[in-house]
């Protein structure tokens, strides 16, 4: 849904050493969207289910957003840092996926 390349671009990455790891944080990412808003992602230019229920074509928005968490999950590899003073970032990828959260009524 992301190709590799968009992702190497975003991340200022030329060789492909780290291939692997950056394709796990792509499908980490899209996998984290899909728990956190209950939507199922369908691949652009793909057919929707019938019925259509939770699922969702992937948008810029939500691109954008598993880029901004991949970039996160890139610079910062481990969930602790030693030796800094710490502060909660701002998350932007809440901004761009929390209107596509689905409540199911």
């Amino acid at each position: 849904m992301i190709d590799l390349a968009s992702v190497k671009a975003h991340l200022r990455v030329d060789g492909d050493e780290e291939d692997a790891l950056i394709q796990g944080y792509t499908d980490a990412a899209l996998s984290t969207f899909e728990l956190w808003t209950n939507r199922t992602l369908i691949e652009e230019g793909a057919a929707m289910p019938d019925p259509v229920g939770n699922a969702l074509k992937i948008t810029k928005a939500i691109r954008q957003g598993a880029l901004l968490l991949i970039g996160h999950w890139y610079a910062s590899r481990e969930t602790v840092v030693i030796g800094t003073i710490t502060a909660e970032l701002p998350m932007a990828t809440n901004a761009l996926w929390k209107p596509h959260r689905w409540v199911n009524i």
